[in-house]
């Protein structure tokens, strides 16, 4: 049986793949890869990630946003090329965007107000929104609730951070739970969320080149890597690795409206 995948969350455009950027994305297509929606992270990727998307125009949906990460004093300037790019171009989702807290609080206010923007835009344009929420659950569900409703085209909790209950908000609020490569990690949180989760409400993603699984934990990863999240995730359902590409592939397919 032939098996597609949707990587929900990926970045093949840094530069930790300019020296191999074809052959790798090669990789990723003949493992089945066939669908990537690639977030931005800040003004300078821009570029290479609409190169990417022209590259490989039936594989790489993008989504814009200003990460969380990239909020600092010139935040006003940043969102608004940000915004032009959104008014002027087709995207697939607002992201990435969110809170941080883990490394700096230096700039969380400033972060609420770009979450928040993004959140607008997202109702706007009746587009998911891909959320980035690190050390900041709490501060993320109350920049939504500001907005007294869900958004209407729904979204991803990247990477989702937190536990079951934390689960249970996110999925009544509309959201989908976007698993990586942690799930495959000993004692990992997110395998216990897998466990008591239903299939319909997950998608799987790598951020590559970021949070590789295991075996290859410690080297770049990559979309072709993404079997070995789905084969977690069917361990764990106790379900086949097949029934688990085909579910998260129509999630993922639903939510950005891909018909291809």
């Amino acid at each position: 049986m032939i098996m597609n995948f949707f990587d929900t969350h990926t970045h093949p455009y840094l530069e930790e793949f300019d020296n191999d950027r074809p052959t790798a994305m090669q990789r990723c297509i003949d493992a089945g890869v066939t669908k990537m929606i690639v977030p931005n992270v800040d003004l300078t990727t821009i570029g290479p990630l609409q190169q990417l998307c022209t590259a490989y125009p039936t594989n790489c949906f993008p989504a814009m946003a200003l990460h969380p990460s990239s909020v600092d004093e010139q935040y006003t300037t940043k969102m608004l090329q940000i915004e032009t790019l959104l008014n002027e171009q087709h995207f697939y989702a607002i992201g990435e965007t969110g809170i941080d807290l883990y490394w700096d609080k230096t700039f969380e206010k400033e972060q609420k107000i770009c979450f928040e923007q993004h959140i607008e835009w997202a109702y706007q344009k009746n587009l998911p929104i891909i959320i980035h929420c690190r050390k900041s659950f709490e501060e993320v569900m109350s920049s939504l609730q500001r907005f007294g409703k869900p958004l209407p085209a729904g979204g991803i909790f990247h990477c989702f951070p937190c536990g079951i209950q934390e689960a249970k908000t996110v999925i009544k609020h509309g959201f989908h739970l976007g698993i990586g490569g942690v799930v495959t990690f000993k004692n990992a949180l997110m395998a216990k969320v897998v466990e008591a989760v239903p299939l319909e409400h997950l998608v799987i993603e790598t951020d590559s080149p970021y949070l590789t699984p295991e075996p290859f934990r410690g080297k770049r990863n990559e979309s072709s890597f993404i079997i070995y999240i789905a084969q977690k995730i069917a361990d764990l359902q106790q379900t086949t690795l097949e029934n688990v590409a085909a579910v998260t592939y129509e999630n993922a397919r639903k939510l950005f409206k891909i018909d291809l």
